[in-house]
């Protein structure tokens, strides 16, 4: 057994009678742990942890269960996950046809003056993978207006009532960074892209602060309930922050979140003062996320977002885009010096071999979603070739050269559940059954590398690899139990395991009803 070293107290929850995987070097498995308020204080045996019970103690029988550390998501956007969970669900709909009838049924429910928001589409799901339009939709939804998003958030469908809201007809301009989709007479189809997404989204009324609220607390309900204890949400807004903020005041909040606004708003952190990692163990800033672009006013952003000390966090995908952010991260340690920054590129998708060891030199942070690689597999070697898609999701060739990889979702653009993420790192087959030995299989990871990537490697992207990400005494005692033991499974079997509870701060957030 190792402990802290104190006086003995007696534990408020023990963990017995379990297969402990602690994702600690040092010490990696146990059978039981010893939880004082909402540390760990030991990990050890059943029979040495047996000492800490006393007659306070509430104690979990595991019966042999798997206790891991619990999930930390390394890239979500957490409120848009939230509200996507009671909006129209659109990511399976396997046709246009079900499309629509979807979409009709939500119309059946919305009050009047509410829009239909949410979606997920995917049309290269449909048999002949073309863009939706708004004739599809009019008929079903009349007045009520819709803006349905595609499930990469890069563009969205809007019925008739939902432009004439917005003023958008024929005569509308595009807007620089967007596009509006037109017919051959020059009429917009519904479908706006990017940057001109905005002229709908500029007349859908604001989530009220109550509303927020709400959506912050289902987001949490459905992280505990895939035993995700922590956070890392991309672009919040900063009414985002509040809702955050007023749950964690109430002792309510049960993710714990490092939010990590845009990177154009990266004064308002620096000129208060907020540094990276700032805040509780329930609530952090200290980082800005921004998007791959090597124009004069975002190099100067960067700059002096990590000049005031800042995490740096730069969405970039493909190879062209990695390559431009090291060469700007490089010029930052140039300026600055190194001083543990922890850069992170998210997403880091498509890699130019020539670039794992700036990776690697730079220290920056492979923050990647293995389950984007089962699902784009089905079609991004068609459209990169197979030169440049071999280094696509190339969690293999980033481990091998020292790079520390952290393991999220992307959420609601994935699905939150992590042992789909596990799944697709260790067998890489693609969505539609097409490579069960998996896409790229040079690039698979073992299951113990992908577990450290969304505990410990998480952890330490976000600078907490000291209070959470492993079992050990003195950190969090944030942990899960499963229904399975996933190292004892075929990797095919993976994705079917289910958690079965879910410890944040030592209490109980989540427990599946057979174990209620």
């Amino acid at each position: 057994m190792y402990a802290n070293a104190q006086p003995k107290p007696t534990a408020t929850l023990i963990i017995t009678n379990a297969a402990v995987y602690t994702v600690d070097k040092q010490h990696p498995t146990a059978e039981a742990v010893a939880i004082i308020g909402d540390r760990i204080v030991a990990v050890g045996s059943s029979a040495e942890i047996d000492v800490w019970h006393g007659p306070e103690t509430k104690v979990i029988d595991a019966r042999r269960k798997l206790v891991l550390p619990g999930f930390i998501d390394a890239h979500v956007h957490f409120i848009q996950g939230g509200a996507q969970l009671d909006q129209v669900q659109l990511t399976d709909a396997a046709s246009p046809e079900e499309f629509a009838k979807r979409i009709a049924a939500q119309a059946k429910k919305t009050p009047k003056g509410e829009w239909i928001l949410g979606g997920r589409w995917d049309e290269t799901k449909w048999p002949k993978q073309e863009l939706p339009t708004k004739e599809l939709v009019d008929e079903v939804t009349g007045a009520t207006p819709i803006f349905v998003e595609r499930y990469d958030g890069h563009e969205a469908l809007a019925n008739s009532a939902a432009m004439k809201l917005a003023g958008v007809d024929a005569k509308t301009a595009d807007v620089p960074g967007g596009v509006i989709v037109r017919d051959s007479s020059g009429k917009p189809t519904g479908i706006f892209k990017d940057a001109a997404q905005e002229l709908i989204n500029k007349v859908i009324p604001p989530m009220s602060p109550e509303q927020r609220i709400r959506v912050a607390r289902r987001a949490a309900e459905h992280a505990a309930s895939l035993g995700v204890t922590s956070v890392q949400h991309m672009n919040p807004e900063f009414a985002d922050v509040a809702a955050y903020s007023e749950l964690a005041e109430n002792g309510e909040l049960t993710t714990r979140i490092y939010a990590a606004p845009m990177e154009t708003d990266w004064r308002d952190q620096a000129k208060v003062g907020i540094r990276r990692a700032w805040g509780s163990s329930y609530l952090r800033l200290g980082a800005v996320k921004g998007y791959a672009d090597g124009s004069l006013g975002s190099r100067t952003a960067y700059m002096g977002a990590d000049a005031a000390g800042l995490q740096v966090r730069i969405h970039a995908i493909g190879d062209r885009a990695i390559s431009m952010m090291l060469d700007i991260f490089g010029d930052i340690e140039k300026e600055h010096g190194y001083h543990d920054q922890r850069f992170a590129i998210e997403h880091a998708q498509h890699m130019a071999q020539k670039d794992f060891e700036r990776f690697a030199k730079l220290h920056v942070i492979a923050s990647m979603q293995p389950y984007h690689a089962i699902d784009d597999g089905r079609w991004a070697e068609k459209r990169l070739g197979h030169d440049r898609a071999r280094y696509s999701y190339a969690w293999r060739s980033f481990l091998d050269h020292g790079v520390t990889l952290a393991f999220g979702t992307d959420w609601p653009v994935a699905p939150l559940n992590p042992i789909l993420g596990l799944y697709a790192a260790v067998t890489r087959a693609t969505l539609d059954g097409k490579n069960p030995g998996g896409w790229i299989p040079e690039e698979k990871i073992t299951l113990p590398e992908a577990v450290e990537a969304y505990t410990m490697g998480a952890a330490f992207a976000e600078f907490q690899e000291r209070e959470k990400g492993s079992i050990t005494p003195g950190k969090l005692a944030d942990m899960v139990i499963l229904s399975d033991n996933i190292f004892d499974l075929k990797p095919e079997a993976i994705g079917y395991v289910k958690v079965e509870t879910t410890i944040v701060g030592g209490k109980v957030v989540y427990a599946a009803a057979r174990n209620r």
